[in-house]
């Protein structure tokens, strides 16, 4: 019988931290949500003691998950502990998650402890946490570095007071896959409580080997990985989540391990993700890129049509990447909709589904056929659409090579109208510059991409667009069949998303 490794993702916490990665509470929780769905074992809500917005987020994450377990990281110390435990009182399977630095250059320069007050301290806070939380995982950091005769006592003491997870991260991503066999292994015959708990491994990707080194840990008994979708994380980011379930799910003849993940859930997760945070998947990137199911050479295709299974280990659909099926059009019904929303995994509310519907009809004016990436494309900026204070009413945009390019502009305010004129060296320029006029704000763009959602002429463009007011970066996306409308409409939500994320900072102030 094969064993179930469970699924840490980390997404929300160690994901966010990437710089230029960060969501937004509404965001975090239709992330949630989607790792939900994935049926991810246990979603690490965030840091709650970092700061009132990811206490909020860890709440909201831990009142609305009821079929995962929810997690909240903290430093060992009463009063971070304390918070996550207040933060993930609403949680149907609540995890204190509580950490401290084990190797020597940490011990020394960072936490300038010794190793005798670094055990005492780590036994003590598994202690509290325990009488807090029945359930609790602690991590031993940059515990691949660390001596491995203090880890062992390390990890046998917080076993002794009831952590049920004992985590031994790989920090700064400095091992290789045959050295982090041995290093589980050895835990495993050197810990001697260790039968109580499950071993966790969190492997950074530094050298490229954090996915390698995360399958050599299962093979060596590790029972629990953490990693995050498309594999983001700080400096060069964390195991990637999709790689590690496919190598499981394909080579089960080597790992003889299973997760509970639901696979067809994977494509969606990753394109929700990046449409979060305006991160583009790399093309070539495994499972997930544009090209993982691409076939170009002549040689492939042919082998291709004799046989898929010559250049393919795994099949789009087993990770929710459907044919591509151009079914609905202009004179398409609510019910042909309705029963495509349903094919496609969602479920909306009347209301919702008329709202909807009304904007693929008017879709459907502007192309001949409307293929499912357009209607996921549609969906996910429903899914994603804030309080508005601002909205693109009208453009009016002169240009040439011969001429300064005139911008104007005009915008919904709360229902009323503006209008203003601006002069640049490009449309898309041009019509930042006179928006910001308009919104009266000091704005510098940071990143600007566009990209097709099909293929044609006449496909929509999806815009992003990350922006700062000096402080805080703040992303915005924006959908249509001409690329300036789509580029106009995501600067205008860059500056809702702006302003909501100020308004909700004001209420808990």
């Amino acid at each position: 019988m094969s064993r179930i490794i469970k699924i840490f993702d980390t997404t929300l916490r160690d994901g966010e931290q990437s710089p230029g990665c960060s969501m937004n509470l509404k965001e975090k929780l239709e992330m949630a949500k989607q790792l939900e769905r994935l049926k991810i074992d246990v979603i690490e809500a965030g840091f709650a003691i970092a700061s009132p917005g990811d206490f909020e987020s860890v709440r909201l994450v831990a009142n609305e998950i009821k079929n995962a377990t929810v997690a909240s990281l903290a430093r060992s110390t009463e009063k971070d502990i304390t918070a996550a435990y207040e933060a993930l009182k609403g949680a149907v399977n609540p995890r204190i998650h509580f950490f401290l630095a084990t190797s020597d250059i940490h011990m020394e320069y960072k936490l300038r402890m010794t190793p005798e007050e670094v055990l005492e301290k780590a036994v003590k806070m598994a202690r509290f946490a325990r009488n807090l939380c029945g359930e609790v995982e602690f991590s031993a950091e940059d515990a691949s570095r660390t001596r491995p005769e203090f880890l062992y006592r390390v990890l046998e003491g917080v076993i002794n007071e009831g952590v049920t997870v004992v985590n031994v991260p790989d920090t700064v991503g400095y091992t290789t896959p045959g050295e982090h066999f041995k290093f589980i292994e050895a835990i495993r015959h050197n810990v001697p409580n260790i039968d109580k708990a499950t071993i966790s491994v969190h492997v950074h990707d530094d050298l490229g080997l954090a996915v390698a080194n995360s399958l050599a840990a299962i093979q060596a008994g590790a029972g629990q990985v953490e990693c995050t979708v498309n594999g983001i994380g700080e400096r060069a980011g964390n195991a990637a989540l999709e790689e590690i379930v496919m190598a499981l799910k394909t080579r089960h003849d080597i790992y003889q391990a299973d997760t509970n993940i639901d696979t067809t859930q994977i494509y969606r997760s990753s394109r929700l993700l990046s449409k979060l945070i305006g991160v583009k998947v790399q093309p070539n990137k495994a499972i997930v890129g544009e090209n993982a199911f691409a076939h170009e050479s002549g040689i492939h295709q042919h082998g291709m049509m004799a046989n898929k299974e010559t250049y393919e280990i795994m099949t789009p659909e087993s990770i929710g990447l459907k044919q591509n099926k151009m079914v609905l059009g202009k004179h398409s019904g609510k019910h042909a909709f309705v029963d495509k929303l349903s094919s496609l995994g969602y479920t909306f509310t009347s209301d919702e589904v008329v709202e909807l519907f009304n904007q693929f009809k008017v879709l459907a004016d502007k192309k001949k056929d409307i293929s499912d990436k357009d209607i996921l494309a549609l969906v996910e900026q429903k899914q994603l659409a804030i309080p508005a204070v601002y909205s693109l009413d009208r453009f009016i945009i002169s240009t040439g090579n011969t001429i300064s390019t005139a911008a104007t502009i005009r915008l919904r305010k709360n229902g009323d109208l503006i209008e203003g004129v601006s002069l640049a060296d490009g449309p898309i320029s041009a019509g930042f510059k006179a928006i910001g006029v308009l919104v009266d704000e000091e704005l510098t763009l940071i990143d600007y991409g566009v990209e097709a959602v099909t293929d044609g002429t006449d496909a929509q463009g999806e815009a992003h667009v990350k922006i700062s007011d000096g402080t805080h970066f703040y992303h915005g996306r924006g959908l249509s069949t001409d690329i300036i409308d789509a580029s106009l409409k995501a600067f205008v939500d860059a500056v809702n998303q702006m302003l909501y994320i100020q308004e909700t900072q004001k209420e808990k102030a």
